[in-house]
């Protein structure tokens, strides 16, 4: 049995990698625009197949973040019947020895909470908690959307109808982002990456109060086409506390209901309790969450040279 694993050079092998990663984690499923705007949004980024005796066996993806350089974010997945002969072993040396080639300091990984095999994997390179976050579901066809009722003085509102207003969307996530628990050491990039890479997706809804984006939150799609999940809801600190989170959430159960949408997904760090009391508040139900993890890349380099 040889393990093999390549670098992928043609659009077929990357969408190969996808497809592994896909069908390994089915609950956090990408579509190809996602990892384009991925790819857009780092220095540096790369692909890799593993292969057993030419068989593809799993896949790795790595990426640089032009707003946390120090970080190399990786993602390995190995088909279930092919575990347990040395494929992650191989892929994620692989990762961590190109990370070391870009000069980061830490390798960063996402795992779901209740994938006990993903957890121990990488608690046995070097791993620790970075972050936690808890899981969230929505079925829409459980009951009618809420109305929007926004706070008094706020309008609700579709970038795509209002694309001037991105800039001042910007201006929001360049406050909030680093709020995020666990994303203190995020440094903005410019305006148009951030529109590019960061306020993208099926729909982007904006709170606005006299001309001024005050908030704003995101869907995203999923490959199935029937799951939704939300991206980022921001709201400025000076205008936190109204009820301005809560009408953007209700703005997109509505429109997912419009829209044909079966299900609403979305995770919070754990320390976030206000954005899980409106989850909670919409009628949101409990789903599996998710582990963000962090090695420092010289310790997660020799733990991968030594197995």
């Amino acid at each position: 049995m040889t393990v093999t694993v390549r670098a992928c050079s043609t659009k077929t092998e990357k969408l190969r990698s996808l497809e592994i990663y896909n069908e390994v984690r089915p609950r956090r499923a990408v579509t190809v625009e996602d990892v384009e705007a991925w790819e857009r949004a780092s220095m540096a980024s790369i692909d890799f197949l593993a292969a057993i005796d030419d068989v593809d066996a799993g896949s790795a993806a790595a990426s640089i973040d032009t707003t946390r350089p120090h970080v190399c974010l990786m993602f390995i997945t190995v088909l279930p019947h092919h575990r347990r002969r040395g494929v992650g072993a191989t892929l994620f040396a692989t990762v961590a020895a190109w990370a070391t080639e870009h000069g980061v300091q830490e390798l960063e990984t996402q795992v779901d909470g209740d994938d006990a095999e993903s957890v121990a994997f990488a608690r046995r390179r070097g791993f620790r908690d970075h972050s936690r976050e808890l899981g969230f579901e929505l079925e829409l066809s459980e009951g009618e959307p809420p109305a929007v009722d926004p706070p008094a003085g706020i309008e609700i509102a579709l970038l795509a109808d209002h694309p001037d207003l991105a800039s001042g969307a910007y201006d929001v996530g360049v406050e909030a982002l680093p709020d995020v628990p666990g994303s203190e050491d995020w440094s903005p990039p410019s305006v148009d990456q951030f529109v590019a890479t960061h306020l993208r997706g099926l729909a982007i809804f904006l709170a606005v109060s006299e001309g001024e984006v005050v908030g704003y939150a995101k869907l995203s799609a999923r490959p199935d086409g029937l799951t939704v999940e939300h991206g980022m809801t921001a709201v400025k600190r000076a205008w936190r506390g109204r009820g301005i989170a809560k009408a953007l959430k209700r703005a997109q159960i509505t429109w997912a209901h419009a829209n044909g949408i079966e299900r609403l997904t979305a995770t919070n760090e754990e320390r976030n309790t206000a954005i899980q009391r409106v989850n909670e508040s919409l009628g949101y139900r409990p789903a599996p969450g998710r582990l963000q993890l962090r090695a420092p890349i010289g310790g997660a380099s020799a733990r991968a040279q030594s197995r």
